[in-house]
């Protein structure tokens, strides 16, 4: 382990590329993870979109080995975390994570290296952060710590109102870390391969970044194909699929569904037909999910039917198709997904399979995004309501014992401009404060006019996630990597 740099000293260059070289083999940076590491080095907040594969993790691991203290990786999933981790323990690094699946005397010993200030980077989920043994620790004054990372920063848009409402408390720890810890500097940055103008915003307002660098990368991969079939019925959505994955000649690959049910259904089904496939979702154990996730790197698993659990992190490069057997609902959703074929830079096929439009047929697809319009109306008409009843200041874990769906009611109230954190665990209710309106059913519908687009597909997601001109000069030669400009170009 190379020793960091001197504290308020300037960064050397050269010396960074060494330690590079010394620690990945690489010769030099891929633009921009340079600029990135040099942006991180000089403690400036940043926000980063690079595409899946674009090398995102040297861009936070390369400066948190070179200075002192500790850096937090605050990351979605327990499988992410383990794979990083992993890696870098491979590499001699000194690096650790905390989660609860971890075993006591584990978990004793990364709490000591906290203490002892033995660690460089720390992996944690945002619930984890803000627990109380891991925050006792963290805000000790003699315990350093010179960044905090938010990898995946698109689920603090996507999930952070209702699913995992901590995520809205983050914004809240650089300040209190910095009054625990007079003269010390804190910078932000937050990582991920997708968000669109709205999630942009919500992730620099809800971190509360201070004058970030912000480095934009376009989601397009002239690998990818891109093609939306209607299914009739429900046996011809199986059918469609069936012919896919044969066509694919045994071909790495992965199928999105949206439930647990449907997961466990439709791997049945393809086994029966012969196909070596199992379903994965949040509801299995870990060591099941570790052994699933192994099988299918290793290939004796040719496809996983899964959740939208699956694939963060999960770094296999040779994965040729992706189905979306059921739509996403979140066009961010989708581009994450699909960005897991191809990642070796060969091409990859990515199907989506829809219900025909009017829905008489089969209305499965209609009735899940009214579900989840009715949750989300359900969850915000609960926040109004807990809202006349809650204390107009209060601490997070006293109020959740006393008042049930308290945490998303909070997480809501916080979205729509009614609550602030005062520090991670004390929030403001301002009742005079007007209710803003939450974007997630324009966002369900900008997921449609995808899935129906009669131009580029390409195109529409370059627009949709502000890419403006580059989604202009594919429309006008249309890209032919989606069935639509094929189409076209056949016409």
């Amino acid at each position: 382990m190379h020793l960091p740099f001197p504290k308020n000293q300037p960064v050397d260059w050269r010396t960074v590329r060494q330690r590079f070289k010394e620690i990945w083999g690489y010769e030099d940076f891929r633009s921009p993870q340079g600029e990135i590491i040099q942006t991180l080095l000089s403690h400036q907040d940043a926000l980063v979109i690079m595409p899946t594969g674009g090398g995102k993790s040297i861009c936070f691991q390369l400066p948190a080995l070179l200075s002192q203290g500790l850096t937090l990786v605050v990351s979605p999933l327990v499988a992410l975390m383990e794979n990083q981790v992993q890696e870098l323990k491979q590499r001699r690094l000194s690096a650790a994570l905390l989660h609860s699946e971890l075993s006591s005397r584990d978990r004793k010993q990364t709490l000591w290296a906290i203490e002892h200030q033995k660690l460089r980077l720390l992996y944690l989920s945002p619930e984890t952060l803000l627990s109380a043994p891991v925050w006792e620790r963290l805000v000790r004054p003699e315990v350093q710590i010179n960044g905090l990372i938010l990898d995946e920063a698109h689920c603090l848009s996507q999930w952070g109102d209702t699913f995992r409402p901590a995520y809205r408390r983050l914004g809240a720890v650089r300040s209190a870390l910095l009054q625990a810890k007079p003269g010390s500097k804190i910078a932000i940055a937050a990582f991920t391969a997708t968000a669109d103008p709205q999630a942009q915003h919500t992730i620099q307002q809800v971190l509360q970044l201070q004058e970030p660098q912000i480095f934009l990368q376009s989601p397009y991969r002239a690998n990818l194909d891109l093609s939306v079939q209607i299914a009739w019925t429900p046996r011809d959505r199986r059918q469609k699929l069936l012919r896919f994955i044969q066509l694919g000649d045994r071909q790495s690959g992965l199928v999105y569904v949206r439930t647990r049910r449907d997961g466990e259904e439709l791997a049945v089904w393809l086994r029966q037909r012969g196909f070596q496939t199992a379903a994965y979702h949040a509801g299995l154990s870990p060591g099941e999910r570790r052994q699933m996730e192994a099988a299918w790197i290793a290939g004796t698993l040719q496809f996983v039917v899964c959740t939208s659990a699956f694939g963060m992190g999960i770094d296999k490069s040779n994965v040729r198709w992706v189905v979306h057997f059921h739509a996403p609902l979140l066009l961010s959703e989708y581009v994450q997904e699909v960005g897991r074929g191809g990642r070796d830079g060969k091409r990859s096929q990515a199907l989506t399979l829809i219900s025909e439009p009017t829905g008489w047929l089969d209305s499965a697809d209609k009735q899940r995004q009214q579900f989840f319009q009715n949750q989300m109306h359900k969850q915000q008409q609960v926040a109004q309501k807990l809202m006349r009843q809650l204390p107009d200041r209060g601490e997070v874990n006293a109020i959740t014992r006393q008042f049930k769906d308290s945490a998303i009611a909070l997480s809501l109230l916080h979205s729509t401009g009614q609550l602030e954190w005062q520090d991670p665990f004390h929030y403001q209710i301002d009742r005079a404060a007007k209710s803003q309106a939450l974007n997630q059913s324009q966002a369900t519908q900008q997921m449609t006019k995808y899935l129906t687009v009669r131009e580029c597909r390409w195109s529409f997601l370059l627009q949709a996630f502000g890419f403006s001109q580059e989604a202009g000069a594919l429309s006008a030669k249309g890209c032919q990597h989606c069935d639509r400009c094929r189409a076209n170009s056949r016409s």
